[in-house]
């Protein structure tokens, strides 16, 4: 793939909150995580993890632990994306909590650009109740969830988002 062609993939990426009920196969799953366990982590402690909710009911006790977000319900997967904060802890002290949440969200874009480049669609959901989403999961004390990443076969929509200008980002040597 050629900086064009990749940059063409990364533009046609878009959060896709439609789905149809087909599943999605195990060995699309597989290759979703396959792909996330190649993302550069801190120290190469991989300080993620993911529950994989297929489940229509728990996918709809998500749903509401999401605000009611129709999409986690009706994905045909979640995986919910978790930060360990232990196995980065235990090389890194306080600062390897930051490292794990790095961790974590570089490893949910891997799994988010995977799932576009076998045209799936998904959609990266951030606004969630911590506690809630902990306890339906029953996640360790030292496992933070960080984000829902909603996967199915779905309708992109007819039109993609504007972006900002470059410009507005980027600092040369001080702000």
């Amino acid at each position: 793939m050629d900086s064009s062609e990749f940059f063409d993939f990364l533009t046609t990426r878009c959060s896709v909150r439609e789905y149809s009920k087909e599943p999605v196969k195990p060995d699309e799953v597989e290759y979703i995580l396959d792909c996330a366990s190649t993302a550069p982590s801190a120290g190469n402690l991989e300080a993620w993890d993911v529950v994989l909710v297929p489940d229509e009911g728990v996918r709809e006790v998500l749903s509401h632990a999401a605000f009611d977000q129709p999409h986690v319900e009706n994905a045909a997967v979640l995986f919910v994306v978790c930060a360990n904060y232990v196995r980065s802890m235990s090389r890194y002290g306080e600062r390897g909590i930051l490292y794990a949440v790095q961790d974590a969200t570089i490893a949910c874009t891997y799994m988010m650009l995977a799932a576009h480049s076998i045209r799936l669609q998904a959609c990266w959901v951030g606004a969630f109740d911590e506690e809630e989403v902990r306890q339906v999961l029953k996640l360790p004390q030292h496992v933070r969830p960080l984000a829902i990443l909603c996967v199915g076969k779905g309708t992109p929509p007819g039109h993609y988002t504007e972006r900002m200008s470059i410009a507005e980002h980027v600092h040369e040597d001080v702000w």
